[in-house]
């Protein structure tokens, strides 16, 4: 036992306090001896009255001051810039490979460390985004560093795959323009409409990188604006070496055009063939009166109808059940009614077994009908 407290307070005659004994037992003798302080009758000649009010583990209050005050260190005291482990690696990560940039050619073009050895390299406008593209992995990016192309850069799109990525704004389609006039790119890639290369996230350069577009595809865009641009400027503009040379590229694009023209002709001279196919369905179509009281009886029910070459009715079942039902169904049957779609599915394994007529109300996404089975959709 420990040192015993008592407070007592005196009133009207009476006194009333509390006594705190505090005990280094366990829970089984300090409950005994709780017990046993109530027995306790008289204090010295007075009559008194003891009950035990509390019995605490100082232990767990402890505990739970530790705890409290636990949280308020981390919470008051503890910076909140402390970097965890994987953020040192990954900042450590990206220093390096910014570290990585390198000069190309006497002009000192800025570059990833890989620009010379792949086959394959990523052209964009400045050191910011030459960085950028460093910062998530990519090392085969190199600078032009305007609209002014470097000639060490030409030279070296000449031997590459070359992919040029640019600004979402008018800068960028000017330097695209450039690159068409004074080396081979390959392939274009923009940024988002209004945003800036080395402001992308690693998401969106992937994404954008992904979604190039070969020059093909592309030159008729650009060759149309610089015609736009041409026919504005040549009153105010003397004709120079590079004006005639522009004037080459626009003598040849008409027999683009021509080539475009023929193969169109042949087109529009191919799709007079697919009119019988139409009119085989339309003479079809009539067959669908045959039908119309299975098609009354079954309507708003989802069931489905099958019926032999006679018009009678071999077997009812539920819509949702018609496909798996019709995998198993004999030669007898000829027709299906069904109140419900007419997919794919249900086309492929009609033709399978042998089935002539697919009535249902309407048609879903049919790429493909063969030629012996009919196929009707009251809708239409």
């Amino acid at each position: 036992m420990g040192r015993i407290d008592v407070n007592i307070k005196s009133s009207a005659g009476k006194s009333t306090g509390t006594i705190s004994i505090p005990s280094s037992l366990d829970k089984i003798e300090t409950s005994v001896l709780a017990a046993s302080l109530e027995t306790i009758d008289r204090i010295g000649p007075c009559v008194s009255t003891i009950s035990i009010s509390r019995v605490e583990d100082v232990r767990s209050s402890k505990r739970k001051q530790v705890i409290d005050r636990a949280k308020a260190i981390i919470i008051d005291l503890f910076d909140e810039n402390v970097l965890e482990s994987q953020e040192i690696t990954e900042r450590v990560k990206q220093a390096v490979r910014i570290e990585d940039i390198v000069f190309y050619g006497k002009e000192n073009i800025p570059a990833g460390p890989n620009v010379q050895n792949s086959d394959a390299i990523i052209v964009v406008e400045g050191r910011a985004d030459v960085t950028t593209l460093l910062k998530y992995g990519i090392k085969n990016a190199i600078a032009v560093g305007g609209t002014n192309v470097p000639q060490p850069v030409a030279d070296l799109c000449k031997k590459k795959t070359v992919t040029a990525f640019t600004d979402g704004d008018r800068g960028g389609e000017l330097i695209i323009k450039e690159l068409l006039q004074v080396t081979d790119i390959d392939f274009i890639s923009r940024a988002p409409d209004g945003k800036m290369v080395e402001d992308l996230t690693q998401k969106e350069i992937i994404k954008a990188l992904h979604q190039k577009i070969p020059i093909e595809q592309a030159m008729g865009h650009y060759q149309a604006e610089e015609r736009k641009s041409r026919s504005a400027n040549v009153p105010f503009k003397r004709k120079t070496s590079d004006s005639l040379k522009r004037v080459q590229i626009k003598d040849h694009r008409p027999k683009k055009e021509e080539i475009v023209e023929e193969k169109t002709e042949e087109m529009e001279s191919a799709k007079p063939k697919i009119e019988p196919v139409k009119q085989k369905t339309e003479s079809v179509k009539p067959d669908i009166d045959r039908f119309q009281s299975h098609i009354d009886d079954i309507s708003g029910s989802f069931t489905a109808r099958l019926i032999d070459e006679k018009n009678h009715v071999l077997k009812e079942v539920p819509v949702r059940d018609l496909a798996n039902e019709l995998k198993d169904v004999k030669n007898s049957v000829k027709t299906v009614v069904f109140d419900g779609v007419i997919t794919q599915r249900l086309v492929d394994i009609a033709f399978e077994r042998g089935i002539e007529n697919l009535v249902g109300i309407k048609k879903g996404s049919i790429t493909k009908i063969p030629a012996s089975l009919h196929v009707h959709a009251t809708s239409n």
